[in-house]
């Protein structure tokens, strides 16, 4: 019989990076009607159900299979809060969004790392990641995902959060030196 305590806190390391996917694919519409950790508390519920039924071996593909929980739970969410009840092109762009959110996640982090031990060690570090980015002030976070994953420019992230571009500038500098810091504080630590 798997140790129960063991598989929940394997699956309880992948809150922060599940959050941290959830909010930048929740749609900015839902952002005031939803948050992303209820998504991901009900994606750990499904998953902590489901754990019987994980077949995969690795970590990439227990993240992928956490993957497709919140991409169901999105899609799911999405649809209630829309007219259209299914909308099977939403559901399957959602779970692209998602992939695409988590390579580019990695992408941060990665150079070309190829081996077993370089794919784990590039896994844990996404992980790390995310659990960084959630120990950031809400304003800096915010300014890092939307630069960094989403690709806006100063301007433009400037308007989401109602600050002057120089505002935002000090977000991004704060946060990336805050992510550095707590990133190197970690790694000292283990």
């Amino acid at each position: 019989m798997p140790d129960t305590a063991a598989n929940e806190d394997e699956l309880e390391r992948y809150r922060p990076y599940l959050r941290l996917l959830a909010r930048l694919q929740l749609h900015r519409r839902l952002q005031s009607k939803v948050d992303a950790s209820d998504i991901v508390q009900q994606t750990m519920l499904h998953a902590h159900q489901a754990q019987a039924g994980f077949r995969g071996t690795t970590e990439a593909e227990r993240a992928g299979w956490l993957r497709q929980i919140l991409a169901r739970n999105m899609a799911h969410l999405v649809r209630d809060f829309g007219r259209d009840k299914r909308d099977c092109s939403r559901e399957q762009s959602l779970q692209q969004g998602l992939d695409q959110s988590s390579a580019r996640l990695e992408a941060f982090l990665a150079s070309d790392q190829s081996s077993p031990s370089q794919l784990a060690t590039r896994n844990e570090d996404v992980l790390r990641l995310a659990a960084a980015l959630e120990q950031l002030p809400e304003a800096q976070r915010r300014a890092v995902e939307l630069h960094y994953w989403e690709g806006c420019t100063v301007a433009e992230i400037g308007a989401v959060l109602e600050r002057s571009s120089s505002a935002v500038a000090g977000l991004l500098h704060r946060g990336l030196t805050a992510l550095r810091s707590g990133l190197n504080t970690e790694q000292d630590e283990s």
